[in-house]
């Protein structure tokens, strides 16, 4: 079956009518009939459907081939399916030729016969929500940006991109701070290569994949003898990056002690290798990163305030979690797709609406690293040119997780798709209570279980 879809049925004949809603309800898309082409267009025009079903002879002033041209002319994604009497074929043949100027998806000829209405309507309905879809992601496409592999075009990411471009060109030191993940390493090269400095060294230093002692080791250096091991002077990363730009990668798991030396490197320059009392000074602009709430840190005696103080004065660079930026998710799969097209050889050409609609309703704890690797495994291992829920890891294919999202997020998504979320959020909210959920919600239990059939809510 395809997605719930709006269906418009246009029938001036009730009892035909009437037949087709209660198809189209059972094959679980949300129907509205009309009895004539004047009603239709006003229905159009006031929510465009995904499928209008309409009669060939109407009663009126207008017939189904009027209704077909204004439907494509006010909704160029909406499919139409024409009904015809026994003998008049030729008539809807015409058309669904590829030359005809409004071409219609498909025709049924009288008697109805109700399974093939059901399998004509859910064709129509998911290359018409395909073609919604797409178009609409190109419009988002259009409109998104992207900035040293950054993607995305969510209010939240452009503000801070924004900020990004601007202390760039400074030589101030920068904290990004965000969950892992979410690209704080990308930001922070993004920086660097659009700084005065982007000719020069670029170092990164993971300070908490590093003992206390190789990490002072690999920052300051040391001279040969300092310790065991040192059979040779290391020069350390501080002076490999002179000119240039140091990251700093989760600077909150760094010990006090190093904090206090990294400090003074901070302030003056100086860097005074392990073993050493020869100084050095060095010219660095530094990035520091971290997932932890360093605020959170110097109240438990963990963080130096004065060296937060130090890395926090121009304000931190934050970076959204992909849960609050959910609609740069399939910009993003759009472009995780594009580059594994690349190097992989891949002719992988999309996604599907159903496939998307599971993606950007997970939770993503690993943020966009966690979504990168789906999305290549799915490429590598898909079966045909379109990624379908069938390509999705077992655990996400049955994806109940329904994040909250901001205005920002619901902005041209459809109502009924409004609405679904919604009704899941408020079902969420009440652990599965139905007779909660339809109480908070204003409605009565019965409608409540109708609008669960409807949105294949189980």
């Amino acid at each position: 079956m395809a997605e719930n879809a709006f269906v418009l049925i246009v029938e001036d004949d009730a009892a035909h009518g009437e037949a087709l809603l209660e198809a189209i309800k059972g094959s679980g898309h949300i129907p509205r009939l009309v009895t004539s082409g004047a009603e239709a267009i006003e229905s159009i025009q006031q929510r465009p459907p995904d499928v209008v079903v309409t009669d060939y002879k109407l009663g009126g002033k207008l017939s189904g081939l009027d209704v077909l041209r204004e439907t494509k002319r006010l909704s160029p994604d909406t499919e139409v399916i024409l009904i015809t009497a026994y003998g008049s074929e030729e008539l809807a043949r015409e058309a669904l030729s590829p030359d005809s100027a409004h071409r219609a998806y498909d025709y049924i000829i009288k008697p109805l016969n109700l399974e093939v209405v059901r399998e004509k309507v859910n064709r129509a309905a998911r290359q018409a929500i395909t073609a919604r879809d797409n178009r609409q992601l190109r419009e988002r496409i259009e409109q998104s940006f992207s900035f040293e592999g950054i993607v995305g075009g969510s209010e939240s990411l452009a503000r801070e991109i924004k900020r990004v471009r601007k202390l760039a060109r400074s030589k101030s030191t920068v904290l990004i701070v965000g969950e892992s993940g979410t690209g704080k390493e990308l930001i922070a090269q993004a920086i660097h290569s659009n700084s005065p400095r982007k000719d020069k060294p670029f170092k990164v230093i993971n300070c908490a994949a590093l003992s206390e002692t190789l990490l002072e080791s690999e920052l300051f250096g040391h001279v040969k003898g300092a310790f065991t091991g040192a059979i040779q002077d290391h020069k350390g990363i501080l002076v490999a990056a002179d000119g240039g730009t140091l990251f700093l990668d989760e600077i909150g798991d760094m010990p006090l002690s190093m904090q206090a030396k990294l400090l003074r490197t901070l302030e003056s320059g100086e860097v005074t290798p392990v073993g050493s009392t020869e100084t050095r000074y060095v010219d660095v602009r530094f990035v520091a990163a971290t997932h932890r709430d360093l605020q959170h840190l110097i109240k438990d005696g963990a963080f130096r305030e004065d060296l937060y103080y130090r890395l926090h004065a121009n304000g931190a660079v934050r970076i959204p979690p992909l849960r609050e930026r959910r609609e740069d998710i399939p910009l993003l799969v759009h472009h995780f797709i594009q580059q594994f097209n690349r190097e992989d050889g891949l002719t992988i050409k999309g996604a599907s609406s159903e496939c998307l609609r599971k993606l950007s309703h997970h939770s993503w704890p690993g943020n966009v690293r966690e979504l990168r690797n789906v999305i290549e495994r799915m490429c590598v291992e898909a079966d045909g040119v379109e990624l379908t829920v069938s390509d999705l890891p077992e655990n996400l294919r049955s994806v109940t997780d329904i994040v909250p999202v901001g205005l920002p997020a619901l902005a041209g998504m459809p109502l009924d798709e409004l609405e679904r979320l919604h009704i899941l959020n408020t079902l969420k909210m009440f652990n599965g209570n139905r007779e909660l959920t339809a109480k908070a919600l204003k409605i009565g239990t019965r409608t409540l279980y109708r609008k669960l059939k409807e949105y294949g809510i189980t």
